[in-house]
């Protein structure tokens, strides 16, 4: 008998994205995604932290949500109820919160709840890409806010809202990623967290704070969350993708009851993973400073790889937004070059890259920007990354004409 494939594609509902690639392994220089230093991965303590959450709760396995309820594993809320008061100044009791299934699902609950369609949203003019792209799938107008090297620029928002109040148009809400912002890697200080609220106030404006890599912030003291100075009007997502493991999908949320009883709603995923959940909560209750102690030293040791890699390569053709912790470095090459045409010719020499229009609101405006991640790869791999980076952009654009004390032909 002929066999007949059913015609599946015919089939497809509209709007989908398009197809994945088989997933054929990570190229030599991989400078995208929020992968973390592998060496940083305290593996020993994780086999202990599972060993202990399995004998103390493994037979709560057999139960959805271990028998916890919907929120999520309590031992975890209640480490991040402390660590949320400690480190980021946010009064939150474990029944405030919400474990989800990365900071992803975070974004996509928010989302749902408040976009619909033709819904302008506000958020900082560079920006994380798979927000953007949520938004817009939901057929919202995302409107980019003027960023300066310490976050937004409060003059120019004030304007902003002040013009668009003029017509008419009141934006949904503020999505702003205000301590070690994505891509740009800045924080904003505490007078301008204080200005942006008066405004959020005067404007009637919820914000959406998106905290995924406050816990990566070495450079200086991070300010309070804007949930911790006005938690009425804050709806706050993490992370412990970029502070433990990104393959341990756990972040978590906390916003007032009338938003967190609508998240849990239409959270229908049966549950973020239990033992996920298990292992980072008997993990960090026990280690969580002095992990973070080492792995800031780690990746700020990485940044200086890269930043001096860059510097020599390229000289004063590009210039670096110096970030104040995480994992990534924003950077901008002279006007005139587009990224995104170097994305394939560096592909082909196994280099890959985030193009900085896909991670702005404006993309035409950010044609000349790049972000790359420095946490995965070691030394030796980003010096010789950053070098065959600049040889492709040479070859592509005639940029950098020196580096490495060399002319360039």
């Amino acid at each position: 008998m002929d066999r007949q494939d059913f015609d599946f594609e015919a089939a497809f509902a509209p709007g989908l994205p398009a197809p994945a690639p088989r997933f054929t392994g990570f190229p030599r220089f991989n400078f995208i995604g929020g992968h973390n230093d592998p060496a940083q991965i305290p593996v020993e303590g994780l086999i202990e932290a599972a060993a202990a959450a399995l004998k103390r709760d493994g037979q709560a396995l057999a139960l959805y949500n271990l028998g916890q309820g919907p929120q999520g594993y309590r031992p975890l809320r209640q480490f991040l109820s402390d660590k949320l008061s400690s480190v980021r100044g946010i009064r939150a009791e474990a029944e405030d919160i919400l474990i989800t299934s990365g900071s992803g699902q975070g974004i996509d609950l928010v989302t749902r709840l408040l976009v619909r369609p033709g819904d302008c949203v506000l958020a900082e003019e560079f920006t994380y890409g798979g927000a953007l792209n949520r938004m817009r799938a939901l057929g919202a107008k995302v409107v980019g806010v003027k960023l300066d090297d310490q976050g937004i620029d409060i003059a120019a928002l004030h304007a902003q809202l002040a013009e668009m109040a003029g017509r008419g148009e009141k934006p949904k809400f503020l999505y702003t990623i205000p301590t070690i912002q994505n891509p740009t890697g800045s924080v904003l200080p505490l007078e301008r967290r204080h200005a942006l609220l008066e405004l959020a106030r005067a404007f009637d404006l919820p914000i959406f704070e998106d905290e995924c890599y406050a816990d990566l912030t070495w450079a200086l003291d991070a300010p309070p969350a804007l949930a911790a100075l006005d938690p009425g009007r804050v709806i706050h997502i993490g992370s412990f993708s970029k502070s433990l493991a990104p393959a341990l999908r756990v972040g978590y949320a906390t916003a007032p009851w009338a938003v967190l009883s609508r998240m849990i709603a239409c959270k229908s995923d049966g549950g973020t993973g239990a033992l996920d959940q298990m292992v980072a909560a008997e993990f960090f209750t026990h280690h969580y400073a002095g992990h973070m102690q080492r792995l800031h030293g780690a990746l700020s040791g990485k940044l200086a790889v890269m930043t001096e890699a860059l510097a020599a390569e390229f000289g004063t053709s590009v210039e670096m937004f110096a970030p104040k912790g995480g994992i990534f470095l924003w950077l901008r090459l002279p006007e005139g070059v587009d990224v995104r045409k170097l994305v394939a010719p560096a592909a082909a020499a196994g280099l890959v890259f985030n193009p900085g229009p896909e991670w702005a609101c404006d993309a035409e405006a950010a044609q000349s920007h790049l972000r790359l991640c420095f946490a995965l790869p070691d030394a030796a791999t980003i010096r010789d990354g950053v070098a065959t980076f600049a040889r492709v952009c040479f070859e592509e654009t005639g940029i950098p004409a020196r580096g490495a004390n060399r002319t360039r032909s």
